[in-house]
């Protein structure tokens, strides 16, 4: 009976083993290395030690199991070192794409994109110096003209408003002077109404000059501020262009190709929004600021008016006085 268990046994690992030795390669390598190991170390408890086929039969695997496992590992290795290529190919893009700021894009961009984005740049500066100059110039005629008409209210006469103020210039001195000039052309008439209307008509001049000389660059904020946004969308137009025509050359979408191309072409269009805007906004702003500089010069004329008016009146009062004696 041992004989013949120790032979059954001895069959069924011979069995196994040419199992596992007819088994494909791909079938071992999904397998882990570890299992084949307790399958051939079943059969040795079995066999007696004294027999001596035992110990000649069970070495004969042991070759092939070396021989087996060892194009396995040839056959690990690629599915291996495969998965470490895409880390590689992901983190050599992601720097390129870190590097996309704006100084970057603008000087790989191509000429007339750049000049687009140099052309906006320049009316930027033109917008925020207009705004600083014309803050300046309208603060220091709003406050010299108030400060005038303070000076004014009191006066009775057209010499006395002229004394009050001195040898200043400014656009109430200059309805004052145009008041005296137009009384003193007039002299001899004895139509007073000529007179006034001749006067006002003399303020209106005045007042319409010093109207344009006031909105000097408003016209420059007005231009800018509808312009930038179509000049900067012809910047992007040209660079979406030149991105569709690199990418028709290199025959890919790839984002890493692609969005370099497509972010300078957009960058032009922030540039136009960049300078547009505060250009409306500044243009609104002082809009209001030479409205109410306006309503001040309109005082000031009406105040030049009525002193002209006194004159006149008080001129013909002497005159009825000397006459009645």
């Amino acid at each position: 009976m041992k004989i013949m268990s120790f032979q059954a046994s001895l069959a069924a690992a011979l069995m196994l083993a040419a199992a596992w030795l007819a088994s494909p390669v791909s079938a071992q390598t999904q397998t882990p290395p570890a299992a084949p190991s307790p399958s051939l170390a079943r059969p040795a408890p079995v066999s007696p030690a004294p027999a001596a086929p035992s110990t000649t039969a069970p070495a004969a695997p042991a070759p092939a199991a070396s021989t087996a496992a060892a194009p396995a590992a040839p056959t690990a290795s690629p599915a291996a070192t495969a998965p470490t290529a895409k880390p590689d190919t992901a983190s050599a893009a992601a720097p390129a794409m870190k590097e996309l700021s704006p100084w970057v894009m603008f000087m790989s961009a191509d000429v007339i994109v750049k000049a687009v984005m140099i052309g906006l740049a320049f009316a930027s500066i033109v917008t925020w110096t207009v705004l600083i100059a014309k803050s300046i110039e309208l603060s220091v005629a709003s406050g010299r003209l108030r400060s005038a008409l303070r000076k004014i209210s009191e006066a009775r006469s057209l010499a006395e408003a002229q004394i009050a103020l001195g040898t200043k210039e400014g656009i109430l001195p200059s309805f004052l002077a145009a008041a005296l000039r137009e009384a003193r052309m007039s002299a001899g008439l004895s139509s007073d109404a000529g007179i006034k209307e001749r006067a006002a008509s003399s303020f209106s001049e005045i007042v319409r000059a010093e109207a344009r000389r006031i909105r000097i660059g408003m016209g420059v904020l007005a231009t800018i501020g509808s312009t930038s946004p179509f000049v900067g969308l012809f910047g992007t137009v040209w660079g979406i262009m030149n991105s569709f025509i690199g990418i028709s050359k290199s025959q890919t979408t790839n984002l890493a190709v692609v969005a370099p191309g497509i972010a300078e072409a957009l960058l032009a269009t922030a540039i136009g929004l960049v300078a547009a805007i505060p250009a409306v906004i500044i243009y609104n702003h002082f809009s209001r600021m030479t409205k109410s500089y306006l309503e001040l010069v309109s005082r000031a004329s009406g105040a030049a008016g009525r002193l002209l008016s006194r004159d006149l009146d008080r001129s013909h009062g002497s005159l009825h006085s000397r006459a009645a004696e």
